[in-house]
Parts: structure tokens; C-alpha cells; sequence
């Protein structure tokens, strides 16, 4: 029971027909511009926590 070949090729050619070329380069680009932004918020994410509390630390302090 493992697909083959032409059951792959199958359902790529009728997803093709039914979305069109155009539509599915945009579904990609618009995944990879999640990515992008999904990557950008958590490498920021670690930097504001600290900060805030660096700043309140410093308040504190003084």
C-alpha cells in the first residue's frame, strides 16, 4: 500500500488544473514570507524580555 510514482503524479496534475500555476507560486510565496516573519518575531522575541527587565532592574536601582 505505498503510493507510487503515478499516484503522486496524479494528484499533482489535478491540483495544477484546479489551482493553476499562478496561484500556487503565489500560496508559496506568501508561505515563505510567513516563515520569514515567523523566524524575524522569535530571534526578537529573547531581546525585548531582557530588556524590559534590564530597564526595570535599573529603575530600581536608582
Amino acid at each position: 500500500m505505498s503510493i507510487g510514482f503515478w499516484q503522486i503524479a496524479i494528484v499533482v496534475v489535478l491540483v495544477v488544473l484546479l489551482f493553476g500555476r499562478g496561484k500556487i507560486s503565489d500560496l508559496m510565496g506568501d508561505v515563505a514570507k510567513g516563515i520569514k516573519s515567523f523566524k524575524k518575531g522569535i530571534s526578537e522575541n529573547p531581546e525585548s524580555p531582557n530588556k524590559d527587565t534590564e530597564d526595570k532592574n535599573n529603575s530600581n536601582n536608582n
